[in-house]
């Protein structure tokens, strides 16, 4: 496994701070999804506010991308990370006040998506910083261990709690998880930028040359468009999770937090694999990444149509697997030549295109599933991303 990257003090402190807030992350978010399908037991109304979670990315995740090339990354880490403390604390407090009714809770997940929005870039931004170039792969493949991890932990956590303690102390913990985090950023010194034109260029210029290098990189331009498509088929699949839980097999938030972890632990599976795998060849997308994303998205069908809890969550920790191969690996294939100048800007128009995708297809499949059921939804959905992929593969 290459282990380069943990020889590094910075970074080790960044990766141990960070179990504690992706946990908390993880935790929101089925317990958001939760509380979503719990108001209005409708698979439409989840993929919303999953949209809604998401939509900012793809509306001011670029402009932030800009701002973190031309300002201390450390400190940006430091601001997003007290901001989604703080909302997590407002989400508690609405909740105790018995004031989170599906308009508040909508609110609130853009609130949280905004802030997002803006601390993907600088996580992406960050950690590959904290290390010499040539550990970069090193911090992809350990730092999607480590999220992949808590998306295994995290969701079972949260749905113990809810079961077990109620949404309240649930909501009350994952606000306490940022804590850690953001302790150890205050001991972290990141490697500074080399050039600093992004900082003199006018604000939209430095956008337009963050495109234009995407446009005219052939590896990061099909990278950012298999991300596209994986992601709108089975990101939103994962993101419609209650609806199968409970809405389908009727397992209650219990089932939920199985099914997310299932996913989670397909994800940390497919983290550990890429870890000892041999490392990429720079400018070029990995077979095996391409061959997994296909295989994940001829499943989603099977998902939709499986009448069996055992086998939807076997189905679901494949998907798990195959959305964090293809996602690890087209990262890898952006990150490993990319210069820190650029970095924030490559990366937001990355996440952007990935996270929007994910917003899509949760909303899409929301609404099809309450307009035609959910194995139609999946069936049709998961059979063109084939042949699209198919094709796509084929050329490349």
């Amino acid at each position: 496994m290459n282990l380069a990257a943990v020889t590094y003090r910075d970074f080790r402190i960044y990766l141990i701070g960070n179990v504690f807030a992706l946990n908390g992350l993880w935790m929101q978010r089925v317990t958001i999804s939760w509380i979503a399908w719990d108001l209005t037991a409708s698979a439409g109304f989840v993929g919303f506010i999953a949209f809604v979670n998401f939509a900012p990315t793809m509306l001011t995740g670029p402009f932030f991308g800009v701002l973190i090339d031309r300002i201390r990354v450390q400190r940006a880490a430091m601001i997003t990370q007290v901001s989604l403390f703080l909302l997590a604390l407002l989400l508690f407090a609405c909740f105790a006040l018995d004031l989170l009714g599906p308009a508040v809770l909508a609110i609130l997940s853009g609130l949280l998506g905004v802030v997002a929005s803006a601390h993907n870039p600088v996580r992406m931004s960050l950690a590959p910083r904290l290390v010499d170039r040539t550990a970069v792969a090193s911090v992809i493949s350990l730092t999607a261990i480590n999220f992949n991890l808590a998306r295994l932990t995290g969701p079972a956590i949260g749905g113990w709690l809810i079961a077990f303690w109620g949404i309240g102390p649930s909501l009350l913990i994952q606000a306490l998880c940022y804590l850690p985090f953001i302790l150890a950023l205050s001991f972290l010194r990141p490697r500074e930028r080399t050039r600093s034109a992004a900082e003199v260029e006018p604000f939209l210029q430095a956008l337009v040359i963050g495109i234009r290098h995407v446009l005219d990189t052939p590896v990061i331009r099909r990278s950012i468009l298999v991300t596209g498509i994986f992601a709108f088929i089975i990101r939103g699949t994962l993101e419609i999770l209650p609806v199968l839980a409970d809405g389908v097999f009727d397992k209650g938030a219990a089932g939920l937090g199985l099914l997310t972890s299932a996913a989670g632990l397909g994800a940390r599976a497919a983290g550990m694999a890429k870890a000892v795998l041999p490392g990429q060849t720079p400018g070029q997308l990995p077979r095996p990444a391409l061959i997994s994303a296909m295989i994940g998205i001829a499943l989603v069908p099977a998902v939709g149509l499986s009448s069996s809890w055992h086998l939807s969550v076997f189905l679901i920790a494949c998907l798990g697997f195959a959305a964090t191969m293809t996602g690890v690996s087209m990262q890898t294939a952006i990150q490993i030549d990319l210069d820190d100048d650029l970095r924030g800007r490559v990366m937001s128009l990355w996440v952007m295109v990935g996270i929007g995708s994910a917003a899509g297809g949760a909303i899409i499949l929301g609404v099809l599933a309450d307009l035609l059921g959910v194995a139609p939804a999946l069936s049709w959905v998961g059979a063109l991303g084939f042949l699209f992929m198919a094709g796509f593969g084929l050329r490349n």
